[in-house]
């Protein structure tokens, strides 16, 4: 099967992902988007809707390193809530500062939800902007408010 991209508008963001079949190799964000298709999971999260991404598959969690680890616990952060950078650590036996250079290198944001991951004493960083892990996480709040996850 052919590797495709495409983008999808999230808010003020769009979201670039690079994928085939349900494996997602890659996710970004940009202020332009571009031509073609993304899996209907993430146009629906994008556009608000309540749904769980777990379905979708990411190039990150096939091995058994240390940050392969980090994203599979990241990955069972309900929809709507949010875990400490400490609190991953502490499950998976390593320091928060390498939890959070996980975070940093996530090759597939949402798909690795790594906006629900935030620091002790607030929210903690995202890149290209923490106003996107804003964005999010406020959007989620408001879809619990409203109902259920949708099935896959």
């Amino acid at each position: 099967m052919e590797i495709v991209s495409g983008s999808c508008r999230l808010g003020l963001w769009y979201v670039h992902v690079t994928w085939n079949g349900n494996t997602i190799h890659r996710v970004r964000f940009a202020t332009t988007g571009t031509d073609g298709d993304v899996p209907p999971l993430i146009r629906q999260f994008c556009a608000g809707r309540v749904v769980d991404l777990r379905p979708l598959a990411s190039i990150a969690i096939h091995d058994d390193t240390p940050y392969s680890r980090i994203y599979r616990a990241v990955r069972e952060i309900p929809y709507g809530k949010t875990a400490t950078y400490g609190e991953i650590a502490h499950r998976i036996g390593t320091a928060p500062r390498v939890v959070g250079q996980a975070m940093a290198r996530n090759p597939t944001p949402l798909v690795i939800p790594c906006h629900r991951v935030v620091a002790a004493d607030g929210i903690g960083g995202f890149s290209p902007s923490v106003d996107i892990k804003e964005v999010l996480l406020t959007m989620e709040r408001k879809g619990l408010r409203k109902g259920r996850i949708s099935p896959a």
